[in-house]
């Protein structure tokens, strides 16, 4: 019965999750398709258009504890759908945008919208998953980062067409568009989307029992509550190996598309080669995700998926030829997103209650500020020296720092007391 109801609840909310998190981030990185016209339309220098991208997650940083404590006390399913319609709304207003303050207080206001959707999310998992479960799952919803520029890039190239349709520029239609579903959506999850097992009405209650025992039987959590857990040491150092993933996933996702199209390609062709690194992306965090899981393992997992993508950061800034630059793009994307997807096991191994929901919060807060220097940096320097290179190859440095740091941290602070407990568990449920 425990495989069949974990089964059953995986499909449920997971596809569904998906969906989400493509849009939410769809709504998020679509200002990378969109720079290719709307920077001329408004006057942007590659400097005012990669700090309005990344001051998205200024806001973003301010709002992310306090909107995931919120989630943990009135409840997933109303907070969730609160996110998603201010940050749909926030999205169509890019639209308006005229220069680069309006532009860049949207963004601002985008990122406290939707502070605390991704952190809540991961959060959420823990109330229905045991941690031997979390990997895969993990990674089947992070999924959504890659498959979202997958799905947006040739639908964004496709929008961008309608240049001139009601007297509205193309990226105008983009982010009018790109936005609605949001909206929609965050009706939605007030009707799919319960709190918990026990808000379940699709679960029998000998299901809801099942879930409920399956976690009573998890080791016990170290931290449970929010001062306590601000005096751990792995909550601040954890945000470290994040940022460097970070700052090389939005240095590459906001640029991305100028880099193809500097290759000389039309916007269209643009936008569909820009999509082929996700493709890869997406097969490969699901992979490395159920490796994780099968070998109880997470530590090396990230330290080797993070020196995959500096070395394909490193090769997309030596190269010149085109497919060199794109093959390289791709090995990059990979050990990115398989990095990211691995990551998020370790707060939930030694978080729970109040101390998971600040605490998860407060690492992808601070991480994410790498999401406003990573484009930053990337426009002040394309700026500066006119090419990518130099840029790349910080994106790059940060990740062997991400990789150095996450074994530092698993080799000298321990996680070792849950994941032998975690190992006993998987092995009586096998």
């Amino acid at each position: 019965m425990e495989r069949a109801v974990f089964s059953r609840a995986t499909w449920r909310l997971v596809p569904f999750m998906v969906l989400l998190y493509v849009i939410a981030y769809l709504d998020r990185v679509n200002v990378g398709m969109a720079a290719l016209t709307m920077n001329k339309d408004l006057g942007f220098t590659p400097e005012i258009y990669g700090f309005g991208a990344g001051i998205f997650f200024i806001g973003y940083f301010l709002f992310e504890v306090p909107s995931n404590i919120i989630l943990e006390k009135v409840g997933a399913r109303l907070w969730i759908s609160r996110i998603m319609l201010s940050w749909g709304a926030l999205s169509m207003a890019n639209a308006f945008a005229t220069g680069p303050v309006s532009f860049c207080v949207v963004r601002f206001l985008l990122g406290l919208a939707e502070a605390g959707f991704f952190p809540g999310m991961v959060l959420y998992l823990t109330y229905w998953f045991p941690s031997a479960h979390r990997a895969r799952l993990i990674a089947l919803f992070l999924a959504a980062i890659p498959l979202a520029n997958v799905i947006g890039q040739p639908l964004s190239g496709v929008i961008l067409g309608l240049d001139g349709l009601e007297h509205l520029h193309g990226w105008q239609w983009l982010f009018l568009i790109e936005g609605a579903p949001s909206v929609v959506l965050g009706l939605a999850v007030l009707w799919l989307m319960p709190n918990g097992p026990a808000d379940a009405k699709w679960l029998a209650e000998e299901e809801r029992d099942a879930i409920a025992s399956a976690l009573t039987e998890e080791p016990p959590h170290q931290h449970t509550e929010f001062l306590p857990m601000l005096l751990d040491a792995r909550v601040w150092l954890l945000s470290i190996p994040d940022f460097g993933i970070v700052l090389a996933l939005y240095g590459v996702n906001l640029w991305l598309p100028q880099i193809v199209r500097e290759m000389g390609f039309s916007i269209l062709e643009t936008s569909v080669i820009g999509a082929l690194p996700y493709v890869a992306g997406v097969i490969a965090m699901i992979l490395w995700g159920m490796s994780s899981d099968a070998r109880r393992e997470r530590i090396w997992h990230i330290a080797l998926a993070s020196l995959l993508g500096a070395a394909g950061l490193v090769g997309a800034a030596t190269f010149h030829a085109p497919v060199a630059i794109l093959v390289s793009l791709g090995v990059a994307v990979c050990g990115i997103y398989a990095a990211l997807a691995v990551f998020w096991t370790l707060p939930p191994s030694f978080l729970g209650g109040t101390a998971a929901a600040g605490g998860i919060a407060l690492i992808n807060s601070i991480s994410n500020l790498g999401g406003f220097f990573g484009p930053a940096i990337m426009g002040w320097l394309k700026q500066h020296t006119g090419s990518f290179t130099v840029g790349l190859g910080i994106l790059s440095a940060g990740m062997i720092v991400a990789a150095a740091v996450v074994v530092l941290v698993g080799r000298t602070l321990s996680f070792g007391a849950r994941a032998a407990a975690l190992e006993r568990y998987t092995r009586l449920n096998a």
